[in-house]
């Protein structure tokens, strides 16, 4: 992981961005003759906003940010800029990046370091030779004044619980399977300083969780429901739960998917409780003043021993029952028992986050999240100006309760699964059921897991969901 900090001056000869509203050298910058010639030359064109090249050996580039543009756009064109660098500085074995910026807006530095840093990860620890393959670049440094220590801090923070949670998506099923997962946020509570408590079947069983049970039923590994809490002392005000979809791995069960190629992504499906866990890990470690609860229920879903099968009827924990008409339709099971569970804490607001539906990917694609649900417009409105701020922005669905006919039963209190359309609605209004609060639903089928690089994201598990919370009780 490359860190952020703030230096007095880059070295001679070190590898420099230069962020300004328009371009004009300056000696501090150290560039040659040559260097400033070709620069001039090329930004005479007032259309061009940045360039990158490789000056024997030293990477030198210059970021003009568009001010015409919505400050949301400039900034996440600053991360996907610094991008760019980190992936020009490991291509030539380059260990820093210095950011000088005569723009006046530290922000734009901000974005820019936490592009590159969050490009600087990798997945390779199962490479036999990872040593070898390693990203070089290690330092991002701020050159100057004027930036401040806690935002730089909690900058770092975010940055690495975004990529524990990348991490856990990355995971094999054979390598994470629910004990695991409550393993790893065992660890984390204990780097970070928040509580976890988590349960076994036995105490699942007791709990009657009948909907996680369903899902694990046709599985060899156990099931967990794990309980974190972050309570800073001076927090007295209700608690904000959250809630992560761990589905470690999914084949649809006896409904299994359809085609060869159908599953190849499926160790992705518990990116709502890597979320939830890493945003837990972020939101202690960086002391912020919010009492957080989050909830995981976690198993895998596969077609053996006596899996849940369709047309079998399901008594939730709430005592409601479910006629299961589709296995693939398994993360709302499990997270309505998580759901029904938040209940106990009186929560001011419950956010869930699931790779829930193939109905969100088709909507809108990898490029954003679907948003719904009944929450004040307060917190919805702050849900959707967080994710802006991240740049991982929430596309809102209506959440009419037309769409909850869709799921009515003739057998049973409601079915798991409706008609052909409107299948994100669909599982949102499904889980609404087990609520009594004020509740939001977050579908991140599309981003949490995406089949190429994408700028600062790479390619496989995201960590979508982790910046978006952590920006949201950051400014609660």
């Amino acid at each position: 992981m490359a860190i952020i900090s703030v230096q007095k001056k880059a070295s001679p000869g070190s590898h420099i961005l230069v962020i300004s509203n328009t371009w004009k050298n300056h000696i501090d910058y150290g560039f040659t003759k040559e260097e400033v010639g070709y620069l001039d030359g090329y930004f005479k064109d007032a259309t061009k906003k940045q360039h990158s090249f490789n000056s024997s050996g030293r990477l030198i580039s210059v970021l003009l940010p568009d001010t015409k543009k919505d400050i949301h756009l400039v900034l996440e064109n600053c991360r996907k800029h610094g991008g760019v660098l980190a992936d020009m500085i490991n291509g030539i074995k380059g260990k820093d990046l210095n950011i000088y910026n005569s723009s006046k807006q530290v922000k734009y530095s901000y974005a820019v370091a936490e592009g590159a840093a969050l490009a600087n990860y990798q997945f390779i620890k199962y490479k036999s030779k990872a040593e070898d393959q390693k990203n070089t670049l290690l330092h991002i440094n701020l050159i100057g004044s004027g930036y401040d220590s806690k935002t730089l801090n909690k900058l770092n923070i975010v940055v690495e619980a975004t990529s524990k949670a990348r991490n856990l998506v990355n995971e094999p099923v054979n390598h994470l399977n629910a004990t695991d997962l409550a393993n790893a946020f065992k660890q984390m509570g204990k780097q970070a300083g928040f509580t976890v408590e988590v349960y076994n079947k036995k105490k699942i069983t007791e709990l009657k969780m009948g909907g996680l049970l369903s899902v694990n039923a046709g599985s060899v590994d156990e099931p967990t429901f794990t309980v974190m809490e972050y309570k800073p002392r001076a927090k007295s005000k209700k608690p904000f739960v959250l809630v992560g979809k761990g589905v470690t791995y999914d084949t649809g069960g006896l409904s299994l998917k359809p085609t060869p190629n159908s599953m190849d992504m499926m160790k992705c499906d518990m990116a709502g409780a890597a979320a939830v866990g890493a945003a837990m890990y972020a939101i202690a470690k960086a002391r912020l003043n919010v009492h957080v609860i989050a909830l995981v229920p976690a198993t895998d879903n596969r077609p053996g021993f006596n899996a849940f099968a369709p047309g079998d009827i399901i008594t939730m924990m709430d005592g409601t029952t479910v006629e299961m008409v589709n296995s693939d339709a398994e993360g709302r099971m499990i997270l309505a028992d998580a759901l029904h569970f938040a209940k106990r804490y009186k929560p001011e607001l419950t956010i869930d986050i699931a790779t829930l539906t193939g109905a969100a990917l088709v909507a809108i694609g990898t490029t954003a999240m679907v948003g719904m649900g009944n929450a004040p417009k307060k917190y919805s409105d702050k849900i959707k100006q967080s994710g802006n701020n991240v740049f991982e922005r929430v596309a809102e669905f209506p959440f009419w309760d037309d769409y909850a006919d869709l799921m009515k039963s003739d057998i049973a209190d409601q079915k798991n699964l409706g008609g052909g359309y409107a299948g994100a609605i669909q599982g949102g209004k499904f889980l609404e059921k087990y609520t009594d609060y004020p509740y939001y639903h977050l579908d991140i089928a599309g981003p949490a897991f995406i089949p190429a690089k994408d700028g600062y994201r790479p390619k496989g598990g995201t960590g979508t969901g982790v910046r978006l919370f952590f920006d949201f009780f950051n400014s609660i």
